[in-house]
């Protein structure tokens, strides 16, 4: 299905990033626009990679499966590049992909990607960018289920997301606009649901932190944050 994408949207996609008003133009033409309900499966470990999806609105989960549990890799919000990598080295999707919540996508068939990646030249090196970006972010995450008890890494993750993804609010905290249920953390950070949910409402009885009934997190106090980590 196709709709109207603004330019003015495309500009703050980081994977577009430096294109100049014509060829986000052009790009409005390429692009197809999906709405998908909260938890479906738009990417699936081991298919073929022939779809390259942009979030647009909304947030989803990279998935393993190791037989036992999910393990969550990564939660990613809008303007956030999925299913690129199989795309890239002709191999099967590493993992997949699942809504967190509703949410609007923008996708690209494999050829048209590959076309558009070598044709507009900040292209390609937004990519390079974007997977760098991952390739610490993913050696942080390891290193901090090496090093770090539970507290640690639940507040290295919050932090992480703040970073990427905060927005201030009038209390003075930083709201992290991603649906983040007790689940999505204990998967991410290698703990139980239950142990994931004594820590939050413990924060959150000291202020650290606020919960709203949508499972989106504002940190109120980062430096007491912070002092997990260290």
């Amino acid at each position: 299905m196709r709709k109207f994408v603004e330019v003015a949207a495309l500009r703050k996609i980081p994977l577009f990033e430096g294109l100049s008003e014509e060829a986000l133009s052009e790009l409005i033409g390429l692009l197809h626009y999906k709405d998908v309900p909260p938890e479906t499966t738009i990417i699936t470990a081991g298919h073929p990679g022939e779809v390259v999806y942009i979030i647009l609105e909304g947030s989803v989960r990279i998935v393993m499966d190791d037989n036992e549990r999910n393990i969550i890799l990564a939660v990613y919000g809008p303007g956030e590049v999925v299913g690129e990598m199989s795309v890239l080295d002709g191999m099967g999707r590493s993992a997949s992909v699942i809504t967190q919540e509703k949410s609007t996508l923008l996708w690209l068939g494999s050829t048209t990607f590959w076309e558009q990646l070598w044709k507009m030249e900040p292209v390609p090196f937004n990519m390079i960018r974007i997977l760098n970006q991952r390739l610490r972010l993913c050696s942080t995450q390891l290193q901090a289920i090496a090093a770090l008890d539970v507290n640690g890494r639940m507040a290295k993750q919050l932090l992480s997301f703040a970073k990427e993804h905060g927005r201030p609010v009038e209390n003075g905290g930083v709201l992290i606009p991603l649906r983040l249920t007790q689940t999505t953390l204990a998967d991410m950070i290698g703990a139980s649901r239950v142990r994931v949910n004594q820590v939050l409402v413990y924060w959150k009885q000291q202020k650290h932190i606020e919960l709203d009934a949508e499972h989106h997190i504002t940190i109120l106090n980062e430096k007491a944050l912070m002092q997990y980590i260290q």
